[in-house]
């Protein structure tokens, strides 16, 4: 079994519109052995959306039962709906011998994730431009005037916490976002934390082969 700190923990945040999902669903297409973390929900599903695999969709009563006995790793109220990563999910991947676990959260969630696990990579997807924000807003065709309005003016809320993430890719090519996001993943599996027990191995055996030779 992975020890939780050999996952590298991977939090993708963004305002709404600016095609995070999209992008998480490519890029675990393209990365098997990354695991999702799947978040619990009291938002009504959109269409298409698989309870389970794409949320735990629940009311907010069973949500609140869950808080009061801390089963949440992280937990935020966002557009008037509740949103949590449950602490179940960390073992699942575990469970399955995972590489990478993905979490899909607002920077609320984010800050809370990184306050439990340090070691986890923030990496925020911004919008090419507010009017494009706007634009992909209203093509999804599931929002109000109300929930429109709202969602854009927290934008610039959750845009203006970019500071605190590790990297900043801008969604405006879906592919080169991807390929951007991959370059994250392979940057982050070379940093020096990471691999210095494979050097650390190296160096034991060399000592080992010389006193060998001796």
């Amino acid at each position: 079994m992975n020890d939780p700190h050999d996952l590298l923990l991977l939090i993708l945040s963004s305002p709404s519109g600016a095609g995070k999902s999209t992008l998480t669903h490519r890029l675990m297409q393209e990365v098997p052995e990354l695991a999702f973390s799947v978040s619990h929900t009291t938002r009504a599903p959109r269409p298409n959306e698989v309870d389970g695999q794409d949320y735990h969709f629940i009311d907010q009563e069973r949500f609140l039962e869950l808080v009061r006995s801390n089963d949440f790793a992280e937990w935020a109220e966002v557009h008037g709906n509740f949103y949590g990563t449950s602490v179940a999910e960390l073992e699942r991947a575990r469970q399955a011998g995972a590489n990478v676990l993905l979490f899909d959260v607002d920077y609320q969630g984010a800050r809370q994730i990184k306050a439990a696990l340090p070691q986890a990579v923030g990496v925020f997807i911004l919008p090419p431009s507010m009017p494009e924000l706007r634009r992909r807003l209203e093509s999804r065709g599931t929002e109000t005037p109300e929930s429109l309005a709202r969602r854009f003016a927290k934008a610039r809320e959750e845009i203006g916490q970019y500071p605190f993430f590790d990297y900043l890719i801008v969604n405006d090519e879906l592919q080169t976002a991807l390929a951007d996001l991959k370059g994250v993943l392979a940057a982050e599996r070379c940093r020096r934390s990471r691999r210095a027990p494979t050097a650390e191995a190296l160096l034991r055996a060399a000592v080992d082969s010389t006193e060998v030779l001796e």
